[in-house]
């Protein structure tokens, strides 16, 4: 790989964030009738930062380079673990990012569908992985972060998925930095692989102005209220941020699954970021991306805000954007690769059935599973906030509208491509070693027809 690595084509500020004020809104502020009911369209916001670009090893104009050195032996128990027991497990490693190098730093495997087809025979360089510079050493951090997410992805340059989070974070939405890598594991040759941010607490001090608890919603779980025992939430929920405490996300799944209709309206702008929320649903159906909150893969975080009380909703997983495929080899739109498959689909169907719950028809414009969203042609599975807020008109209208806007904002306007445009570049230009250029140019065209 070149050591010479060029400037990012000149375009759009890739990475602005302005989700919200500071201030709580008035609940009449903003608001919309809908029989006898008062529906508002605004509650409470959550408290969020401007988010700068991508700088140092952040910096999204380079094709970064980073190698893992690990006993060959650790790797094969680990991987001998995870096909017993879903157990997870830490390893030592020496991570070298850009020409610095970490001793006793950690790597895990990454994900779930991902590691469908994890074997012995797997080549580590193909893997998904996290690592931590800190996990066995304190504070090491390589230009103020220390956690790193090497993401599979359903085509060759993951440009799909690079290109959805530099739209979300133009839509104003928590998105997480991303940049392309030169990946290896024990000298064992480079892949090109996306690496973004893990959503921690230094990605949370870097989008959030205010004290809070983030949660992620497990490919295995659901939105049920399971009581008010936090045991029920194991494997349901995990907690990523702040002191252990799953009371009040125990509150909100109680107050979204058994609070009457008249209630959940009168009272939801209170308890969530209606606004940001709409705009989110809005946003996964733009870029077409059906594994999203009620997508088979259940991928979600929700960050709950200390001082408004209120939550936020925010999105993960975009390598299955633009109507890509799972693992569609060829880019957006394509086949199955080996193993890879939306999380929490199931892996075969007996001859002439269809999945357990999916539909048989879809309206105009809906999306398998039911819900806003992408399309995909896979299977979605139901989510008691989403189908309660879309149940709304007002809200569902806002969804619309926020959809229209967006369109106007990210696609009319020319950002999109002047994104796409910066991303392509960038490989073309310094990952020649890593992907054909072909191919490069086959996957940014097919994100290019769906813009």
């Amino acid at each position: 790989m070149s050591d010479h690595h060029p400037s990012r084509p000149s375009g759009p500020t890739r990475r602005v964030v302005v989700l919200a004020s500071l201030a709580s809104l008035a609940l009449g502020g903003c608001s919309a009738t809908t029989g006898d009911a008062n529906v508002a369209t605004t509650g409470v916001t959550s408290s969020a930062r401007e988010v700068a670009d991508g700088s140092g090893v952040w910096d999204a104009s380079k094709v970064h380079a980073i190698s893992v050195e690990v006993d060959g032996d650790a790797v094969a128990t680990m991987i001998d673990t995870y096909q017993e027991t879903d157990e997870k497990e830490w390893l030592e490693a020496t991570v070298t990012i850009d020409g610095e190098t970490f001793q006793r730093a950690g790597i895990r495997l990454k994900g779930n569908s991902s590691l469908r087809s994890v074997s012995d025979d797997s080549d580590p360089t193909d893997l998904p992985w996290l690592i931590r510079l800190d996990k066995f050493v304190d504070d090491q951090a390589v230009d103020g972060s220390s956690e790193f997410i090497i993401r599979s992805n359903s085509s060759e340059t993951a440009l799909n998925e690079a290109v959805a989070l530099d739209l979300l974070a133009k839509a104003g939405l928590a998105s997480e930095h991303a940049v392309a890598s030169s990946f290896e594991v024990n000298g064992s040759g480079a892949r090109l692989r996306l690496v973004v941010q893990n959503l921690d607490e230094d990605w949370e001090a870097e989008n959030f102005s205010t004290d809070g608890l983030l949660y992620k919603s497990e490919a295995s779980g659901d939105w049920s209220y399971r009581g008010d025992d936090p045991d029920a939430y194991t494997d349901v929920f995990d907690q990523e941020t702040g002191d252990d405490d799953l009371t009040p996300l125990i509150d909100f799944l109680d107050f979204l699954n058994n609070s009457s209709d008249e209630y959940f309206v009168s009272e939801l702008p209170s308890r969530l970021d209606v606004q940001s929320f709409a705009r989110y649903l809005a946003f996964e159906e733009l870029v077409d991306n059906f594994d999203d909150i009620d997508g088979p893969g259940n991928n979600s975080y929700l960050r709950y805000d200390a001082e408004t009380g209120a939550f936020t909703v925010v999105a993960w997983d975009h390598n299955l954007a633009f109507g890509a495929s799972p693992g569609g080899a060829g880019g957006p739109g394509g086949g199955f690769p080996d193993g890879e498959q939306p999380e929490g689909m199931p892996t075969d169907f007996p001859d002439g059935q269809r999945p357990e719950g999916m539909p048989t028809d879809f309206p105009d414009g809906g999306r398998p599973g039911g819900g806003y969203g992408g399309g995909g042609g896979m299977p979605g599975r139901s989510n008691v906030l989403v189908e309660r807020f879309t149940a709304v008109e007002e809200w569902a209208d806002l969804v619309e509208q926020a959809k229209s806007d967006l369109t106007d904002e990210l696609i009319d306007s020319g950002y999109a491509e002047e994104v796409l445009d910066a991303w392509t570049s960038v490989l073309l230009e310094q990952a020649g070693d890593l992907v054909d250029a072909t191919t490069v140019q086959d996957e940014s065209d097919a994100i290019r027809a769906k813009l």
